[in-house]
């Protein structure tokens, strides 16, 4: 769902105000006004119809009482099933500060959660899906000794990782032949051993993990058949239900599957051009989707448009300059990120007509993500630019210590992981952009893959790793999975995963049925 930042009313976090301080929310003072939300007018507990009086048990309670009891039910159970024992408990939904508790004591209130709050926020939705993800991912119970000690070293992991000299400007990007850069920059900054990539790789049994898929019950989990020969770079679920699932890899193929049918998904067609025999004739570097159509990006300098309703028929080729390294969508409009410093806008409506060249970054566009209002893109020479695409103009240039490889939007916040496996966060907080702190999550190498939602994070990274966080303000990383290879890509849709590792395999989890 797409979300303009400025119909949202937000309020900076202050203490006492909707951000309950560590160790000092209790069940006695946590109904209190100081813990709702800034500028929302929250239902208190006696607020509602009363039963009937003649009515005895559960029904006879006071609202307090019967909202302090559901608290410690499933949210599931609140929402799906309470409802249907009596009308009257629908009025449990629409008791936000007992939501907000809900969702503070999944994280033992060690941090806030969600990292902003819209004026209309459906709590109810966001602690449904949060409790899944924790009761999926989680490792072990979230103790609040455990939680405290997870945010404290993410804040100071993140504040004492060194900066190598020359990281800030983009250093160890060659000059000379573009080809022979752009391969030496994903060589580099990739950490992909080199055996991969020449197709020598020796091991011939599936990749494992170091956790045992006993520890996730309500996930299957099952590995793609092998049809890529080379790492794949990107994954995109399409369709909204988390059945159909395109990758992209450096084969130079873009493949269709679908991961809900028979014991291992099922590959349903290959995607290429009419007289080709492979999608793309460079390695395919992104994708993205606009409506039916799928739109992949790649090192031949050529963005392609395949019509999915059409048996993936290609549609439209765009040409370009430069390697595209990153593709976002936005109603009509694809935008690229490219090698050679540009964010190309295309009218998908007419056939691809290139509207507007942005340049505004001094070195290859990594990452970009989009909303009606704002373009908010990453780049090599170590900055996040926010666009305004009304006014035309650059409304706020932020200078990290290490260069950004990957983002996701959930439509309020913006992620971003750095080539050092650091987490940055930007959203909009009274018509001015913000950047929260950097937050070390664990990762030790470029973080090459994030989505995110406003209930759920998933990263990877070069250093082999997959995990799963809370996205607080200080996320909370409730589960890591370890590989032989490193992860290249990730991607998440209706509670189904997909990573990708470097030796050309694609691990989904989806739910047991």
């Amino acid at each position: 769902m797409e979300v303009n930042p400025n119909d949202s009313e937000t309020k900076t976090p202050q203490k006492g105000v909707f951000c309950p301080q560590p160790g000092n929310l209790t069940r006695e003072n946590a109904d209190s006004p100081s813990v709702a939300v800034a500028g929302e007018d929250l239902p208190s507990a006696d607020v509602g119809v009363a039963p009937p009086a003649e009515k005895a048990g559960l029904l006879s309670l006071p609202l307090e009482a019967m909202s302090h009891i559901a608290s410690y039910l499933p949210a599931d159970t609140v929402i799906h099933d309470l409802p249907k024992v009596s009308p009257f408990l629908k009025v449990l939904l629409e008791d936000t500060t007992a939501w907000q508790l809900r969702a503070q004591r999944l994280t033992a209130h060690q941090t806030c959660i969600p990292v902003l709050l819209k004026k209309m926020m459906d709590w109810p939705s966001f602690c449904l899906e949060m409790e899944q993800l924790v009761d999926t991912w989680a490792e072990k119970p979230l103790s609040g000794d455990v939680l405290m000690q997870s945010v404290l070293e993410g804040e100071q992991g993140a504040a004492l990782r060194e900066n190598p000299e020359g990281a800030e400007n983009g250093a160890g990007l060659p000059e000379g032949d573009l080809d022979a850069e752009v391969r030496r920059w994903h060589l580099e900054d990739l950490d992909i051993a080199n055996n991969f990539l020449s197709g020598e790789n020796k091991e011939t049994m599936p990749h494992q993990v170091s956790k045992s898929s006993s520890e996730t019950p309500g996930l299957e989990n099952i590995v793609l058949p092998s049809a890529h020969i080379a790492q794949v770079n990107s994954i995109l679920f399409l369709g909204g239900e988390g059945a159909i699932c395109a990758t992209a890899s450096r084969d130079w193929s873009v493949k269709l599957w679908d991961v809900k049918t028979g014991p291992s998904g099922a590959l349903l067609y290959s995607l290429a051009s009419k007289g080709e025999t492979q999608s793309h004739r460079g390695w395919v570097s992104c994708l993205a989707s606009i409506g039916p159509l799928l739109a992949s990006g790649s090192f031949d300098c050529t963005v392609k448009l395949w019509d999915i309703e059409a048996g993936g028929a290609q549609t439209c080729l765009i040409g370009n300059a430069a390697p595209i390294f990153s593709l976002s969508s936005q109603s009509n409009v694809l935008l690229a990120g490219t090698f050679d410093k540009k964010i190309n806008m295309y009218d998908i409506r007419a056939e691809a007509t290139l509207i507007k060249t942005l340049r505004y970054h001094k070195k290859a566009v990594t990452c970009i993500v989009a909303d009606d209002n704002h373009i908010i893109s990453g780049s090599i020479d170590s900055t996040v630019v926010i666009y305004d695409r009304r006014a035309e103009k650059i409304l706020k240039r932020i200078v990290l210590k290490h260069y950004p490889m990957r983002m996701s939007y959930d439509g309020c916040v913006v992620w971003a992981g750095d080539c050092k496996g650091l987490l940055h966060a930007f959203y909009m907080n009274a018509d001015q952009w913000e950047k929260k702190t950097q937050f070390d999550v664990g990762h030790h190498a470029v973080i090459t893959g994030i989505h995110s939602s406003p209930s759920s994070l998933y990263t990877c990274s070069s250093d082999r790793t997959f995990k799963v966080h809370i996205p607080s303000v200080s996320p909370i990383t409730v589960c890591t999975l370890k590989y032989k290879s490193p992860v290249s890509a990730v991607c998440a849709e209706a509670g189904v995963v997909a990573v990708a590792t470097g030796d050309a395999s694609v691990k989904v989890w989806r739910p047991r049925k």
